[in-house]
């Protein structure tokens, strides 16, 4: 069944979202008029995104200062968020878990 969570932002914005299972480094909380309980995470909302940004900055600087030198890179990745792990690259719908876009200006190639 899935769960609520409660992660809170730097500034003290509560964001919530759904989770398959609360799992451990969590505690459930009740809102007043909710859906039901949420688990309140122990960590903040950026703080469990801090893996995800640190893999699109790897990413990144791979496909934008290897040899292919695209003019733009675009990177999917399919996030979910838990207590315990925070968030984690998940697996999409087509069995992946980053997709990559590279693309190139009309021309560019021919100014080499």
């Amino acid at each position: 069944m899935a769960r609520m969570m409660e992660f809170k932002t730097e500034d003290g914005a509560v964001v919530v979202v759904e989770s398959a299972d609360s799992g451990p480094g969590s505690r459930p909380v009740s809102r007043d008029g909710g859906a039901g309980p949420a688990a309140q995470t122990t960590r903040t909302f950026e703080g469990a995104l801090d893996g995800v940004r640190a893999a699109a900055q790897a990413a990144l600087r791979v496909f934008r200062d290897g040899a292919l030198q695209p003019d733009s890179v675009e990177l999917e990745f399919g996030v979910k968020l838990t207590a315990e792990a925070g968030a984690v690259i998940a697996k999409g719908a087509a069995e992946g878990q980053l997709v990559v876009r590279l693309s190139w200006a009309s021309g560019a190639a021919d100014a080499t």
